[in-house]
């Protein structure tokens, strides 16, 4: 059994390896497991994400586990500075091939979500039944406009009052939606298989975690 690391930014990401992405990779030969980002120090954890602070979190991880991957939202990234998720991903890669003696880019793969975590919730819109206090027809309705505008989840833009996360939040009444309890419960209830249907980035990823259980 390969034991396969996944950083993560933030809480919600760390449920959702959990319950969701864990038993589902089981079945390939990997036993996944999410840790927090932070600092070395133990402090700041989640959040603020750099590729600076992904490297050197990274490189503190590299030998304790037989794979590491990230899953990170490319809207948190606060030194983006214009690069693409692809050009992110490469210099994550980058630094820690600079970083580590000895390094071997096989058993480390740098993933970026777009835009962020919560458009994947969009796979799915009825899921978000979950969210009990706040789910009528009226917040069924707005759900799925946003999932139709959309040739995928994935393409849901990212500006501060357009993000996934913050489209939700102006759908359901204030209070009601709870990014860490309510997102994984919603990711659970839609599975895996419909997301990757769906989030053709989640999907590539996902392949590439596969296969590095067939290689075992």
């Amino acid at each position: 059994m390969i034991r396969v690391c996944i950083v993560c930014e933030g809480q919600t990401e760390v449920e959702f390896v959990k319950n969701c992405l864990a038993p589902y990779l089981l079945s390939h030969g990997l036993q996944a497991f999410p840790s927090l980002l932070r600092s070395p120090s133990g402090h700041h954890r989640g959040g603020r994400v750099t590729v600076e602070r992904l490297v050197k979190f990274i490189s503190h991880q590299y030998h304790e586990a037989d794979r590491i991957t990230t899953l990170v939202d490319f809207y948190g990234f606060q030194d983006r500075n214009g690069r693409s998720r692809a050009e992110l991903e490469a210099d994550i890669l980058a630094g820690i091939e600079r970083t580590i003696t000895g390094f071997d880019p096989r058993f480390v793969l740098p993933y970026v979500q777009m835009h962020e975590f919560e458009g994947l919730l969009f796979s799915d819109p009825q899921a978000f039944m979950w969210v009990e206090d706040g789910w009528n027809d009226e917040t069924q309705a707005r759900l799925e406009a946003v999932a139709q505008a959309f040739d995928s989840p994935e393409d849901i833009n990212d500006s501060p009052q357009t993000a996934p996360s913050k489209r939700i939040l102006s759908i359901f009444p204030a209070g009601t939606y709870s990014k860490t309890e309510h997102g994984p419960l919603i990711a659970q209830a839609i599975g895996i298989d419909t997301i990757r249907a769906k989030c053709p980035a989640f999907n590539a990823w996902v392949e590439k975690l596969q296969a590095w259980g067939s290689t075992n």
